[in-house]
């Protein structure tokens, strides 16, 4: 009998193509210097639709709120550094911290419900937090955003520039780390318990699983990733506005799952790049109707890929 441990490894070992994203990331600093704002963006973007896909992908908690904690860990980053340190390593760990208390505090009460009422509830508390930082603008700025944020050079030593290159590959290498620890935690029984608890939560019950508590540590791991996420954007930008908590940047996240994959770790990886490079280029091209195309992209997605385009590829590999 097949050892089920020496299954799993190597279900979940590493095989050539993983390294693709990575040589990719780099040729983009080399080739496209101008961009680096740009493409920093987007990795940040691939980091909080990772932490989405942990929470909806992987543990198959319907949320319609995430950007309840990547607003959390933007606020969290930008005040700190105002007013505690600008030093950016321990900002980013202030980040982490925010966006995990927020999604424990609410994960307590999410969590016992399911279906529509626990989307309905993902959305009130993101809408919450998003009108508590609208009244508070003595410390987040309101609507003007937070403003005056200046970060020191990492270690001493590298010094955020105006051309992107540090904060480029600062977020590179946080984004490297981050996924690191998903993907060794997705091939751990911890993350194969998620999956279990995603496709027959009452078998997992049966045989006498902690759901309840995997379950919040799988959020909260989440919302740590979407603080880191946000943290990173307030470094890299040094402002923070109000639309980091806003619905449609959770709405915008979901699609980029949609478009790459749900429940496929480097399904991030696509459907953020196929996202924003469709966004970039329509915008130009269509600045009125480019959400239109936008719009029908998705459409043509869940009609005939509705595993996004690593399903369509698997699809393709078995014909």
């Amino acid at each position: 009998m097949t050892d089920p441990i020496a299954a799993a490894l190597r279900q979940h070992r590493l095989r050539w193509f993983e390294a693709i994203p990575w040589i990719v990331a780099l040729g983009v600093y080399f080739g496209f210097g101008d961009q680096l704002p740009f493409f920093s963006q987007m990795l940040i973007t691939i980091l909080f639709a990772l932490s989405l896909d942990l929470v909806l992908g992987f543990a198959g908690i319907v949320t319609l709120g995430h950007a309840a904690f990547y607003g959390a860990g933007a606020y969290a980053a930008g005040i700190y550094a105002i007013h505690v340190s600008t030093e950016p390593l321990s900002g980013l760990l202030v980040a982490a911290v925010a966006g995990a208390a927020i999604g424990v505090g609410s994960g307590l009460i999410i969590l016992r419900t399911s279906g529509l009422t626990q989307l309905m509830l993902t959305l009130a508390i993101a809408t919450l937090l998003a009108e508590a930082a609208n009244k508070a603008s003595f410390i987040t700025g309101g609507n003007d955003g937070l403003q005056g944020i200046e970060i020191d050079p990492i270690g001493g030593l590298f010094r955020f520039d105006m051309f992107g290159r540090t904060g480029y590959l600062y977020c590179l290498i946080v984004l490297f780390c981050c996924w690191a620890v998903l993907r060794i935690l997705l091939a751990s029984s911890f993350g194969q318990s998620l999956v279990g608890i995603r496709e027959n939560v009452t078998r997992m019950h049966a045989i006498g699983a902690p759901v309840a508590g995997r379950l919040l540590i799988a959020y909260a791991i989440g919302a740590a990733m979407a603080g880191i996420a946000g943290g990173l954007l307030a470094q890299t930008t040094q402002f923070v506005g109000q639309s980091v908590l806003s619905f449609e940047r959770s709405g915008e996240i979901v699609v980029m799952l949609v478009f790459g994959g749900i429940g496929r770790i480097y399904g991030a990886f696509i459907g953020v790049a196929i996202y924003m490079i469709a966004q970039d280029q329509l915008a130009k091209s269509e600045p009125e109707f480019w959400n239109f195309w936008i719009g029908a992209l998705l459409v043509l997605t869940v009609l005939f890929a509705r595993g996004g385009v690593l399903g369509l590829l698997d699809k393709v590999r078995r014909r």
